[in-house]
């Protein structure tokens, strides 16, 4: 046990992290079986000892965000759960069309309770726009009029939402902006929301996967859905955008964005988080659209996203008391986990928040991007 401990405190030490120290971000380890955990069953492991109340730490987010700047992430050897997982994602399509659903099941359907109390008023599950915001409200509206004002809607207009989440954006592009909007989702609980909400507006909710869509729209947009695609997908979902935009529509992806092309995430994520999710880089997505779509505007906020995270950490912490009954101490403790190291994964630059506006090589108007 003592060679794996040194093990792990020289690889935290790398990130300016002392285990038992008296800094906020230090760890605090109550099980000696912590260290073999960690070297054992690499991110998986750890975070599942976390989850178990094997170690604690006070700042979360302030350890992830050492972890993950100096690396030290990189550092944790792969055991051979691991290994398969990674070959398994190189030779499988993990987001085919049943295999998509499993995050519905596992993720957005754990509870609207949940996502109520810890989201804005119009429950907008995804980064907000600070720029000129006082509070989290305000930050996700200025994201959802961003979003509109490029797009250019005008009243009229169609809109297809490719996952529409609880039907936030929708709801405001038919209020705000006059668009006729069809938001598609994959989950069950998503779709009684946004139908709710909804309610007298011309937006449809249709529980329906993207490459099942076959009509016409004046814009195409999906905020927060790209992460789900797959990179075996990439290309297919453009090309569902392209089919389904007209000549002279606009598109828009707000999606986040990692700096190196991969085929897998997170082995913790995986299993706890966003079953079969994945973030694409810069050239999976350009290549993606290549032939398919001219880019008109690339715009990166993803240090909001960090503030984002905190203000849905804080917002969760304290109605835990109001939700507790429906969960345990470990959905605590796992949920806690995600947020913070969500949040510091922007903080240190890993992880960024990309908007990007594209339309078709016969759209031959002016596009001015907004900000």
């Amino acid at each position: 046990m003592g060679s794996s401990k040194t093990l792990v405190e020289n690889m935290f030490a790398a990130g300016g992290i002392t285990i038992n120290g008296s800094n906020p971000w230090d760890i605090q380890v109550h099980n000696p079986k912590t260290y073999d955990r960690l070297l054992s069953g690499g991110s998986l492991g750890f975070g599942e000892a976390y989850m178990d109340g094997w170690w604690d730490c006070e700042a979360l987010d302030e350890f992830f965000f050492r972890v993950q700047y100096h690396r030290v992430d990189k550092m944790i050897p792969r055991d051979w759960n691991t290994i398969k997982y990674v070959l398994k994602a190189k030779y499988f399509n993990r987001q085919t069309k049943s295999s998509a659903k499993e995050v519905a099941y596992k993720h957005y359907d754990i509870g609207n309770d949940l996502f109520e109390k810890m989201l804005d008023k119009r429950m907008t599950y995804s980064c907000g726009y600070w720029k000129n915001a006082q509070n989290l409200d305000e930050a996700q509206e200025n994201k959802l009029d961003l979003i509109c004002r490029k797009l250019k809607l005008k009243p009229g207009m169609r809109l297809l939402e490719i996952g529409c989440g609880w039907g936030g954006f929708a709801k405001y592009a038919a209020e705000k902006y006059g668009v006729s909007v069809v938001g598609i989702t994959i989950s069950e609980e998503q779709a009684v929301l946004a139908r709710e909400i909804n309610k007298g507006l011309p937006v449809e909710i249709r529980i329906q996967d993207y490459r099942d869509v076959n009509e016409k729209f004046d814009r195409v947009v999906s905020i927060g859905m790209l992460e789900h695609v797959g990179y075996k997908n990439y290309r297919a979902y453009m090309e569902v955008a392209e089919k389904n935009l007209t000549d002279d529509g606009i598109s828009l992806l707000h999606t986040i964005g990692g700096n190196y092309s991969t085929k897998i995430t997170d082995p913790w994520i995986e299993k706890y988080i966003f079953p079969n999710g994945m973030l694409p880089s810069a050239s999976q997505l350009s290549k993606a659209w290549q032939g398919l779509f001219i880019l008109e505007d690339w715009h990166n906020f993803g240090v909001y996203y960090d503030r984002t995270c905190m203000e849905w950490l804080k917002n969760f912490e304290q109605s835990w008391p109001l939700i507790k009954d429906q969960y345990d101490e470990t959905f605590y403790r796992m949920w806690r986990y995600y947020l913070s190291a969500s949040g510091a994964s922007f903080r240190s630059r890993k992880n960024h928040l990309w908007q990007i506006v594209l339309t078709k090589p016969k759209h031959l108007g002016l596009y001015e991007a907004e900000r």
